[in-house]
């Protein structure tokens, strides 16, 4: 048993729940219908009392946070258009009724994703697989310049890649010689598919060659017994030109005089990243990195910048964690304890029990901004209006996702997905000879019953097709996958000429793509304007709402397909690539 105090003061000698443990994640959010199935599975949690207990789901710092957080995104048209003023709140955060959207005085969205507005009001992550679109089609309006950090949108970023890829090449037919997107900055560690349509590529750093930091500010590594973060710090010295990208942003900040990166008389308030790291307080004593804070170290959580602090996480193997007691462990919605610690180190803005929300009123508010009887904005859209009415209903709801309402079922019977590799979970890691090593080619997977009924094999090629596009793909058969889906790794396959690999690689010859399926668009439909793949409450891109049909490719029909020329060499490479890949574990001192 273990004693703990609640918010009203009522003292408890154990803690009461039930051990039943469910977790909604990427693979529920990534539909249309997400919002509403992981709200399902949360109303579960709670009319079971599975929440925060022993056996259940347990919050992780710096979690639980109010409902809804008390964060709301910028939309102040003058301050967004006035030149050379900060904004005054952050561009993501949660809308909590119609006068919160980021949209101008006629409705119209004024972010290139469209976050924030009627389409998509509760876009708390943005919506970047929508902005190459949306920029190229001027809607809401022409970019001058975009800037894509750590995203290969020209490849395995983004849905529906060939097409996006025209995109990036498009012309203006009304500037002469322009492109649509006129300026493209990226920023990259490596030959990237998308680095060949830049018009300037600042190189970054690999992880090894900088610091970094998982803080609590940010996505930390907390347990649910502790709150942790961590650093990484540079192990290899770059033998090369480069420098890490956010050591830029913050001299580019400084350059740029912004107020949070300027001393009063307009010098850099920080000299490179590490001091950044250190010194930057989000409130006083709150910090980027929670240990050892304090001008002598000795503080957890709260405390001054202390200027020894990456020394003290280097020699504790850039680990920290601060475990709580068994008092503050658990129902941490409305224990005392723990909500006095969490309001003093700035996890939440007051020692308040978070109310678990059956009813949403902020969706209701939406709502009833659909059906005309808000008293305030309303969408002038008969899509918006109707969109609101349908999808954000204040008890969790289920619907068929958006794309799969206009697909023929009959025609398209299965499901396909695509997933990261946990190896290389980014895929950022094709150019990595020991990761080649586990796949340098990825497959269709699927049910090995429906295969053999369909006359399939292993190794056979086959054909891939959607509403949006097809694909040509080599097969492999499971048992444990449903019969009615198929699957593949993502991003195994590369552009011919990319990641240092030679133009023959498996990667680029046999390796595919299955984003070039998917859409980024809702299939037309008579009357509507062209509307996200997206939950319409979030934004989350629909990356999983695929329906396709296979057939067995004919014989002779071999190799991945599509296929693109192979990219433009880069300045300074000489493309000398071995003809074996390996890395010999030994030090070349140590070899006879």
């Amino acid at each position: 048993p273990i004693e703990w105090t609640d918010v009203w003061g009522r003292k408890h000698d154990k803690v009461v729940g039930r051990p039943v443990a469910m977790y909604a994640m990427r693979g529920i959010a990534a539909h249309s219908n997400g919002f509403h199935s992981c709200r399902a599975i949360h109303m579960i949690q709670m009319l079971l009392g599975a929440l925060d207990s022993p056996g259940n789901f347990r919050a992780r710092a710096p979690y639980p946070k109010p409902i809804p957080p008390h964060q709301l995104p910028e939309n102040n048209i003058d301050i967004i258009n006035a030149p050379n003023t900060p904004l005054s709140r952050p561009p993501l955060g949660f809308p909590t009724r119609p006068e919160d959207l980021v949209i101008d005085e006629f409705g119209n969205p004024l972010r290139i994703d469209k976050a924030y507005s009627w389409e998509v009001p509760i876009a708390s992550h943005g919506l970047m697989h929508m902005v190459i679109t949306n920029a190229t089609n001027h809607d809401p309006y022409a970019l001058d310049t975009l800037i894509l950090f750590m995203a290969n949108m020209a490849w395995n970023s983004t849905m529906n890649t060939a097409n996006v890829q025209d995109m990036l090449r498009a012309k203006d037919p009304e500037e002469p010689g322009q492109y649509k997107i006129p300026f493209l900055v990226v920023i990259d560690a490596f030959h990237s598919e998308m680095t060949n349509f830049a018009d300037l590529i600042l190189p970054d750093t690999t992880y090894l060659e900088r610091h970094d930091c998982i803080s609590l500010l940010d996505r930390p590594i907390s347990e649910p017994d502790a709150a942790a973060d961590a650093i990484r710090y540079p192990l290899v010295k770059p033998d090369r030109d480069v420098r890490p990208w956010q050591e830029v942003m913050v001299e580019l900040a400084g350059r740029l005089k912004f107020p949070a990166f300027t001393k009063p008389d307009g010098t850099p308030k920080f000299k490179d990243y590490p001091d950044f790291i250190v010194n930057y307080e989000r409130s006083p004593g709150v910090g980027f990195l929670a240990g050892w804070r304090g001008k002598d170290g000795t503080q957890s959580l709260k405390g001054e910048p202390n200027p020894k602090q990456w020394e003290k996480y280097i020699e504790n193997e850039s680990f920290f964690a601060h475990h709580w007691p068994d008092s503050q462990k658990y129902m941490r919605f409305a224990n005392k304890d723990y909500l006095d610690v969490a309001a003093d180190v700035g996890f939440v803005g007051k020692a308040e029990p978070i109310i678990m929300q059956f009813y949403s009123e902020p969706l209701q508010k939406f709502r009833l901004a659909g059906q005309g009887l808000y008293d305030g904005p309303q969408p002038n859209n008969q899509v918006d209006r109707e969109r609101l009415v349908k999808y954000f209903d204040p008890l969790p709801m289920w619907y068929e996702p958006l794309e799969q309402q206009r697909v023929d079922k009959d025609e398209y019977p299965f499901y396909a997905l695509t997933q990261r590799p946990m190896f290389m979970y980014h895929s950022w890691d094709s150019q990595n000879v020991w990761l080649r090593q586990i796949m340098a080619q990825n497959y269709m997977y699927m049910n090995a019953r429906r295969a053999a009924d369909m006359g399939i094999k292993d190794f056979d090629w086959i054909w891939v097709e959607s509403h949006n596009g097809k694909i040509r793909c080599q097969v492999k058969t499971m048992e444990g996958t449903q019969e009615d889906t198929i699957w593949t790794w993502n991003a195994i396959g590369k552009q011919k000429g990319a990641w240092g690999l030679k133009e023959n690689a498996s990667e680029a010859t046999k390796g595919f793509l299955l984003n070039h399926l998917i859409s980024e668009l809702l299939p037309e439909k008579a009357g509507e304007r062209r509307v996200t793949n997206s939950d319409p409450v979030t934004g989350q891109a629909a990356w999983f709402d695929l329906r396709v049909k296979i057939w067995k490719a004919a014989p002779g029909e071999t190799g991945s397909w599509p296929q693109f020329d192979a990219l433009k060499k880069l300045p300074g490479d000489d493309y000398a690539r071995p003809d074996v890949l390996r890395y010999d574990a030994r030090r070349d001192h140590e070899k006879n």
